[in-house]
């Protein structure tokens, strides 16, 4: 729990505050873990939401999407465009399910690529491969997002 908070932060005692208050949350909510699926899954789903909360209470930004777009294209942008974590979400509801679900279980939860091959039960080379697709996906409906937003004003 603790890789995926430093993986926003960046920074040991935010991520200790943001895993601290994620564990206060497991402990309140014990009663309510239904056994439907892993306990692992349950708390990492609440120290995530925790982590979510932290940032919107904040009025900070996640930056952990990094894009590397093509020379041909530009695209300006103020602190103001940096996307927020429910901004993220929306996007990952319009990419391939498998792909998204890569995404979120790489740049959000913090698995490694061999932790996803057993937890989804593909190889890991296809693992990196829907983790790129994901990216790539992204990029071309945030490119299009950008450029329609353009020429709306």
């Amino acid at each position: 729990m603790m890789a995926m908070c430093m993986k926003y932060t960046k920074d040991e005692d935010k991520a200790l505050l943001i895993l601290n208050d994620g564990f206060l949350k497991v402990f309140q909510k014990l009663g309510s873990f239904r056994h439907e699926g892993s306990l692992e899954g349950w708390i990492r789903r609440l120290v995530y939401h925790t982590l979510a909360d932290f940032y919107k209470k904040e009025n900070t930004y996640i930056k952990f999407i990094q894009f590397d777009m093509p020379d041909h294209l530009e695209v300006t942008a103020s602190p103001s465009d940096d996307l927020q974590f429910q901004d993220l979400i929306r996007l990952l509801d319009k990419i391939p399910v498998r792909s998204a679900e890569v995404f979120r279980l790489f740049a959000i939860e913090g698995y490694s690529h061999d932790e996803i091959s057993l937890k989804l039960q593909i190889s890991t080379g296809t693992s990196k491969w829907h983790l790129s697709n994901a990216r790539e996906k992204l990029r071309t409906i945030l490119v299009h997002e950008s450029h329609a937003r353009t020429n709306t004003l």
